[in-house]
């Protein structure tokens, strides 16, 4: 998982450690020779008479010293400044690895500007290593923008009038429907009834596929005919779920992009008619910015509560997953790591930092 992404912020960390070791040598050197000439002085000044070397001469002797010293003597036991200049040239290669990781250009300008934030004009004492200090800054500003406030899934569920209603919307081919299914299995493992709306009555096989989920998960599907309004479909999903008790409805519909003005207003009506309690954007995670758009887009036309990512166990680069809260302000609720119905991941923004740390 993220594994370009991992590799190009390690690379920003070297980069960033090289520049303080080597501000650490300069420093260093420029000390050895005052002390130097503070010695020189001192012979100077003894014109010719021998005496046994004083205490203080001995204390001003230059001592041999590792870098690790150095890097002590700089970073631990004194304050140190690190200018902007220090940090240009390495938050320009950051800034490049992370759009090459397909991180939205907002989300590289907010991590850009809390580093140099955390980093630049700081006078204190650094009691970590170079590289540590530079983890915890660009820990810090991921956490900066994954945190968003939002509704949090289970307290929805738990908190809301029965029965749930819960509309997923995306584009085809992000896997929507095997996602609704992992959540239904979720939600039944937690003790709720469930009850799936076939709402894309479009798609081929849409109805046997969701079909076929439910079957074995032991869920009840409600579909009409194909063509039909999917809008009458997840109402008389919700009206079953009303007579019968059932705790939860998960809606699909038909993939849909954001440019068709049609599909969109059709899923507008859907929104009316069925009045969700949440709205759950789907995409997966490998389609980096074009996932980001499209939850733009979605949220726009429709207004989302948050996003599942889907396929993220084979995402490389990670840009949607960092990116996508952001630019919505709409949080992530879930990631999907894998093919079976338990490979679902309630979003942590801690769990998604140790990952790309790790």
């Amino acid at each position: 998982m993220f594994k370009k992404l991992k590799e190009k912020l390690k690379n920003f960390k070297e980069s960033v450690s090289s520049t303080i070791k080597e501000k650490v040598s300069k420093e260093e050197l420029a000390e050895k020779g005052v002390k130097e000439e503070r010695v020189t002085a001192e012979k100077t000044g003894e014109e010719g008479v021998k005496e046994e070397p004083s205490r203080e001469a001995e204390e001003v002797k230059p001592r041999k010293e590792g870098i690790g010293q150095r890097i002590k003597s700089l970073i631990i036991e004194r304050e140190v400044t690190i200018s902007e200049k220090d940090l240009e040239k390495p938050l320009e290669e950051l800034e490049l690895a992370l759009l090459e990781s397909d991180v939205a250009l907002r989300v590289v300008e907010e991590i850009l500007r809390s580093v140099k934030a955390q980093l630049v004009g700081k006078e204190r004492k650094l009691l970590e290593k170079p590289e540590d200090i530079l983890e915890n800054a660009l820990k810090e500003a991921i956490r900066g923008v994954l945190n968003v406030n939002g509704l949090d899934f289970d307290e929805v569920i738990e908190r809301s009038e029965k029965p749930v209603k819960i509309l997923f919307v995306g584009v085809n081919g992000t896997g929507k429907t095997t996602c609704i299914a992992k959540i239904a299995k979720r939600l039944m493992d937690h003790g709720y009834s469930v009850v799936i709306a076939s709402g894309d009555t479009y798609r081929a096989g849409a109805t046997e596929q969701i079909e076929t989920h439910a079957e074995r998960l032991g869920v009840k599907v409600i579909k009409h005919e194909k063509f039909s309004d999917p809008a009458a479909v997840i109402f008389d999903a919700v009206k079953y779920a009303e007579a019968r008790r059932i705790d939860v409805v998960l809606a699909d519909t038909a993939g849909r992009f954001h440019t068709n003005v049609n599909l969109m207003d059709q899923l507008k009506k859907i929104q009316r008619v069925m009045n969700p309690d949440l709205v759950i954007f789907v995409d997966e995670a490998i389609a980096g910015n074009d996932a980001v758009e499209r939850a733009e887009r979605f949220n726009n036309a429709v207004g989302i509560d948050g996003s599942i990512l889907t396929k993220t166990d084979a995402d490389a680069k990670g840009g949607a997953a960092l990116s996508i809260a952001y630019c919505t302000s709409r949080p992530i609720m879930f990631l999907g790591t894998g093919q079976d119905y338990n490979d679902l991941v309630k979003f942590d923004p801690e769990w998604l930092i140790e990952r790309i740390f790790e």
